[in-house]
């Protein structure tokens, strides 16, 4: 099991750039939050930083390996993610609107991936019903300590997939 921690500062619309730490303490990656142009960080405000919602995860010499971003369309929700490393689109979008923490599903067209949103817990990826992979924050006063794991069996085995999702979907949500 790979296991990466970070540091998320409360504010959701922070654009610090936070460095992923692995198991061996030391960076792997980066994620920040970010705002294509200043009018549209300005709008944002004004809907409590949940409508321009993206984020990036970096690699330590700022090559891009993944992108989240929140999509708003006639009223409903999804999100998009782009791995810049295989090329690979997903789709993210809400399973069962009617309940109140809705679990979402993940899919390139190859596979579907399962995230059960948890507010306290771990949240839970999962690919034919195994665990792939569990993201966490905990609340300390002044910053969230943000925990991904990932499963051996997991076929994405990069970070940057579970964090940019993480944050854009667990952290700052719909």
């Amino acid at each position: 099991m790979k296991i990466y921690t970070y540091k998320q500062p409360v504010a959701i619309e922070s654009t610090e750039t936070i460095q992923i730490i692995n198991e061996a303490g030391a960076v792997s990656s980066t994620v920040q939050r970010v705002y294509s142009n200043a009018l549209k960080k300005a709008f944002d405000r004004t809907m409590d930083y949940r409508y321009f919602v993206r984020f990036d995860v970096n690699d330590c010499n700022g090559r891009p390996l993944f992108t989240c971003k929140k999509v708003s369309r006639r009223g409903r929700v999804h999100f998009r993610g782009k791995d810049f490393v295989s090329g690979k689109d997903y789709m993210i979008a809400y399973d069962g609107w009617q309940i109140m923490i809705p679990d979402l599903l993940i899919t390139n067209g190859e596979h579907q991936i399962k995230l059960n949103k948890e507010m306290e817990d771990w949240s839970i990826f999962t690919l034919n019903e195994e665990p792939i992979a569990r993201w966490q924050a905990t609340f300390c006063e002044t910053h969230f300590d943000i925990t991904l794991q990932i499963e051996d069996n997991s076929p994405i085995q990069h970070e940057s997939f579970f964090i940019a999702i993480g944050q854009a979907v667990l952290f700052v949500g719909a």
